[in-house]
């Protein structure tokens, strides 16, 4: 199936619960876009199986699912398997494609060799303040593809940085690093009604930081800088 006939089948397929992730917090469930005999495995997390969380009060998780998505197309990434948001089963949540892992690849090994490859989504983590960058949240296909899933956990106001990727910490940024991070800047309304104006206003302000400091952030000594349990 072409990338089209892809994307087509999870926009517009019926949606076939076939499982769910018993780990997660929130409702995570495996399913099948259906169209005719094709079929695209895809995660479905409704937004009625979302549990209220102190620290992000406003929105939805599955919102800022698809506003990393977005985000990351829009910085022309592509970290972000293709997501959107649309109706289930289960009522309207957020589908995001599923992404078949090398399970060959020790993502742990991987990510304490501290490839160059890693650098887009530590600089994207960053800029969207990523609370939640756990081991398996780095999807490395056979082709050492590198993906990143369950961005519900992103764009808060507060400094939340909270990620297993802190090799490159007080790394100077790159030309090409520099170059996104003005891209982003200039790219922010395009979440609007995705997440709230004060964490638009927030994104601004530390993509602003980032420039200033012109390095990789350090872990904060006020927020715990690793999620738990890492993996």
């Amino acid at each position: 199936m072409d990338k089209e006939h892809v994307l087509d089948t999870i926009l517009n397929g019926e949606i076939v619960v076939e499982g769910r992730f018993v780990d997660a917090s929130n409702a995570t469930l495996f399913a099948k876009a259906v169209v005719g005999e094709d079929s695209v495995s895809v995660i479905y997390k409704p937004i009625a199986g979302e549990q209220p969380l102190w620290d992000f009060p406003d929105g939805h998780l599955a919102h800022r699912e698809y506003a990393a998505y977005l985000f990351s197309q829009e910085l022309g990434l592509s970290l972000v398997p293709f997501t959107t948001l649309r109706d289930g089963p289960f009522g309207p949540g957020s589908v995001q494609q599923w992404i078949e892992v090398d399970s060959s690849i020790d993502v742990v090994d991987y990510v304490q060799s501290s490839p160059e490859t890693l650098r887009p989504m530590v600089i994207f983590d960053a800029i969207v303040n990523n609370t939640d960058r756990k081991f398996g949240h780095i999807l490395i296909t056979e082709d050492y593809q590198i993906f990143g899933c369950d961005h519900g956990l992103t764009f808060h106001e507060d400094d939340k940085l909270r990620t297993v990727l802190w090799n490159w910490s007080e790394s100077e940024f790159t030309e090409t690093e520099i170059a996104l991070l003005r891209r982003a800047k200039e790219s922010v309304e395009v979440l609007s009604g995705l997440i709230t104006p004060v964490e638009i206003e927030a994104l601004t302000t530390r993509i602003e930081r980032l420039l200033e400091l012109g390095i990789f952030p350090a872990p904060s000594e006020l927020w715990p800088p690793v999620p738990w349990p890492p993996y």
